[in-house]
């Protein structure tokens, strides 16, 4: 298992997701930041509009997708 926060998948907050994969951190990054907006916290909004656009426009977001799963696999597993 690992974690990342909301602010290193390019989120505002520390908010930390763990997960064994880095696509469970991206999906927790996901629902957090739909919960979030859903509930008025306007500094999720640009996070949010970014995620949704990665998700409509996969191809376009190779980029921070490989970033993101770089990013995961660099980091320490969490202590037991």
């Amino acid at each position: 298992m690992k974690t990342m926060t909301c602010r290193q998948l390019s989120g505002p907050c520390d908010l930390a997701h763990t997960g064994t994969t880095a696509d469970d951190v991206i999906n927790a990054q996901d629902k957090h930041l739909k919960e979030t907006v859903k509930a008025g916290d306007d500094t999720h909004v640009a996070a949010r509009e970014d995620m949704k656009g990665r998700w409509r426009k996969p191809w376009a977001a190779l980029g921070w997708y490989r970033d993101m799963k770089k990013a995961f696999a660099d980091l320490p597993e969490n202590p037991a």
